[in-house]
Parts: structure tokens; C-alpha cells; sequence
């Protein structure tokens, strides 16, 4: 079943729409039969891009897609590495900043990462400069150090590895009837 969010026209080599769908209609107008079908057929074979749209539906995620639910946690957890980033820069050469950001920090959560910040912003004008350098921070972070190949490699590893040992459990678990023995 395709997805509601799939408004362009399927096609075998990927998603075709506006112009490059006439260009491809018109195309077809100049060949013999003969090419036709063979393009047809390689086409069809293409296992370049896969079709787009035929992806599995998720219910319950009413604000939003699994992705961008991932994102805000990701997001969240970002802000919580520039928080400990800063915290840990802050110790040896400012203990007082330290001190009023370890102090904001046990009365505020981080586990909203955009309030955290807002309440940050809005205490001082010394708190805003650590709010702006934690966002600097996590923009850095998330731009140049985070290992995004490696979060990809680790996620399909976890999957694996869950998957695994749900087979384990079955085979190693079910009890056999004795009628079978």
C-alpha cells in the first residue's frame, strides 16, 4: 500500500514529476519498438533507486513521524553533551560560571532541550552568553564531531541484535510437546 504522502508518479528508476515526466513521455516517441522494449525491460530490472513510497505505516505517532520524533531526541541529546561540554570547559577556567550554570542546571530539566534554553536565555544577561554558547556548542557538536555513520552502523546493529535474541528466545524456550518425541 503507498503512503499518502506519495503525490508524484511512480516510476521503476525513482520518482518522476513536473518536467522531467513530459521529458520522459516524449522520449518514448523516438525509438523504434524494438529499443523501446529493451529500455523498458532494463528499466524495469534498474535496482537503482528503490520505489519510494512503499513503506511500512505507523500508528500512534500523532505529532509526527517516527523521524522527527527521533530528531527532537536527538536534539535533546545534543543540547545534553553542549550542556556537559560547557560545564566541563567552565570548571578549570571560570568556577564562577560554572557554579550559576551547575546551579540552573539541578533547578531546570534538560530533558526539553528549546525550554531549557528559553528559560536559560531569559534569567540574565550572564546566562544568556551561556545559553548562546551552549547553542554554539551543540551547532559545532552536531556539525563536525558527531558520528553520524557511526549512529546509522550501531541502530542497525541494536536491530539486529534485538531480532537475535527474539530468535534465541523462541527456539530455545519453547517447550516441545511430548506427542512430537
Amino acid at each position: 500500500m503507498a503512503s499518502p504522502r506519495c503525490a508524484v508518479l511512480l516510476h521503476p528508476a525513482g520518482a518522476i514529476g513536473g518536467a522531467a515526466r513530459r521529458r520522459h513521455q516524449l522520449q518514448t516517441l523516438w525509438g523504434t519498438t524494438t529499443e523501446l522494449r529493451r529500455r523498458r525491460r532494463r528499466r524495469l530490472v534498474s535496482l537503482d533507486a528503490p520505489p519510494r513510497c512503499h513503506k511500512m505505516y505507523v500508528p500512534g505517532f500523532g505529532e509526527g513521524s517516527p523521524e522527527q520524533k527521533a530528531a527532537r531526541n536527538l536534539q535533546h541529546f545534543f543540547n545534553y553533551v553542549a550542556v556537559r561540554v560547557v560545564l566541563s570547559q567552565l570548571e578549570s577556567y571560570n568556577r564562577e560560571a560554572y557554579g550559576e550554570l551547575m546551579e540552573f542546571v539541578n533547578r531546570n530539566s534538560l530533558n526539553d532541550a528549546d525550554t531549557f534554553c528559553k528559560k536559560l536565555i531569559r534569567e540574565s544577561p550572564r546566562h544568556k552568553q551561556l545559553a548562546m554558547r551552549i547553542l554554539e556548542v551543540r551547532s559545532a557538536y552536531v556539525k563536525n564531531d558527531f558520528e553520524w555513520d557511526n549512529l546509522k552502523r550501531l541502530s542497525f546493529k541494536v536491530g539486529l541484535l534485538f531480532f537475535a535474541n527474539y530468535l534465541y528466545f523462541l527456539v530455545f524456550t519453547v517447550q516441545i510437546p511430548s506427542s512430537f518425541s
